[in-house]
């Protein structure tokens, strides 16, 4: 144990971060070990690379932005519909596809104490989040005959609270055999000084590093291994707070198939300049995404010729992957995203500071990152109102109120 300490005081002397220290003798032997061990896992170099990087925004001058692609749904011709159904269909009844959902957050902006995935959005039902997105896959295995393997992303803050749930519901009814729980990963949260913040316990406060970070967690929690050994080749992620998402689409699928897409995403035209939604484009001929964080004015207001949207292309966070992708990425490092966040924190005198206004970075890989390394991808413009109902914030956009209408108009159950 002491030189455990000897070398972890080694370490944080060497990038100044020494404060990491300050509350050691004040722990138990598990949390000492705990906090040792983090330290000396711990990417020191990348920290302060990541702190560096807080200098500079994102700047697109030097980069060509030209706009993607897409097919959109609702052009193709009932031919075409049936063949890609067909194709699409073949490959669910084959056990070939696997669902992922990416539920490492809480519903602290919906005023929740939770995970989101456990939030009732006042259907008239009461269904939680997870259950609407289970009806997916309830609705596949009885008209397909097969139980999709779902695969769900929690993070520290919220494994144990999202399994407990799910076993309390029962699953939803869906086999637990089917269903397997992993982590993400998490960074340390810096002050504007670079300093790592410490939590209100005093130990390296840690935060989830995006949704990008969900192929290295498949690849460390043998998520990926598990998928090959069921024979799986396709996989569909999305994130945890859109009830419209459609998990099992055999149009999608089959058109991915047939035109040998390795990687797809949906999208929907952007509803409005500033909507906080990332859009499609081609960098330098590349396909990728501009994150709503980081795009200029000028560009998300620029109209084309036809005096539609530019870049009108929202990322809603639908993406499906051929496995030999994620083997791919999972081994490679994703940029990470600067985000200034509100952070409450244990000072060096042992005081808590709360948060009144943004005083932390956070680093956040961005799943779309990876087009890039699969240039040939498929963008599928899909209808807003049958494909995303988001649910962000309390009130206003995004909230549980439009989700609901926008659930219960495609339900027809108002």
């Amino acid at each position: 144990m002491e030189d455990k300490i000897l070398i972890a005081q080694e370490i944080l002397a060497k990038y100044g971060q020494e404060h990491i220290l300050k509350f050691y003798n004040e722990f138990s032997k598990e949390e000492q070990n705990q906090l040792l061990d983090e330290i000396l896992t711990m990417d020191f170099k990348q920290i302060e690379e990541l702190y560096e990087s807080t200098k500079t925004k994102p700047n697109f001058e030097n980069i060509k932005i030209e706009p993607i692609e897409h097919v959109t749904k609702a052009e193709l011709s009932k031919e075409e519909i049936e063949k890609y159904t067909k194709i699409g269909q073949e490959v669910v009844k084959q056990g070939k596809l696997a669902v992922v959902t990416m539920a490492g957050g809480q519903g602290t902006r919906l005023g929740h104490d939770g995970p989101k995935g456990t939030y009732d959005i006042g259907l008239a039902s009461h269904k939680p989040i997870f259950e609407i997105l289970c009806d997916n896959l309830k609705q596949a295995r009885e008209k397909y005959g097969i139980d999709i393997p779902w695969y769900i992303m929690t993070s520290d803050e919220n494994n144990e609270e999202t399994m407990d749930f799910f076993e309390k519901n029962n699953y939803f009814n869906y086999p637990k055999s089917a269903v397997q729980f992993f982590k993400q990963g998490k960074l340390p949260m810096l002050d504007v000084n670079g300093k790592i913040l410490l939590d209100e316990q005093g130990m390296i406060k840690q935060a989830a590093d995006g949704h990008g970070g969900v192929f290295e967690a498949m690849r460390k929690n043998g998520i990926i291994y598990n998928m090959k050994e069921r024979k799986i080749e396709w996989i569909f992620i999305s994130g945890v707070d859109n009830i419209l998402a459609k998990f099992v689409d055999p149009v999608f699928i089959g058109m991915q198939v047939a035109q040998d897409k390795k990687s797809a995403s949906k999208s929907v035209v952007k509803a409005y300049a500033e909507e906080k939604v990332g859009v499609f484009c081609q960098k330098d001929g590349k396909p990728g995404v501009i994150e709503y964080s980081e795009i200029s004015k000028e560009l998300a207001e620029a109209i084309d010729e036809k005096g539609e949207f530019l870049l009108g292309d929202s990322n809603i966070v639908n993406h499906q992957f051929h496995i030999s992708v994620l083997e791919q990425v999972s081994t490679e490092k994703l940029p990470y995203h600067v985000a200034f966040k509100k952070a409450n924190y244990k000072d060096e005198n042992g005081k808590i500071i709360e948060a009144t206004e943004p005083n932390a970075y956070k680093f956040e890989a961005f799943i779309f990152d990876i087009f890039s390394c699969v240039p040939d991808m498929l963008v599928f413009r899909v209808k807003r109102e049958e494909e995303f109902a988001p649910v962000k914030n309390k009130d206003g956009k995004d909230s549980p109120e439009t989700a609901r209408k926008l659930y219960n108009d495609f339900y027809h159950l108002n």
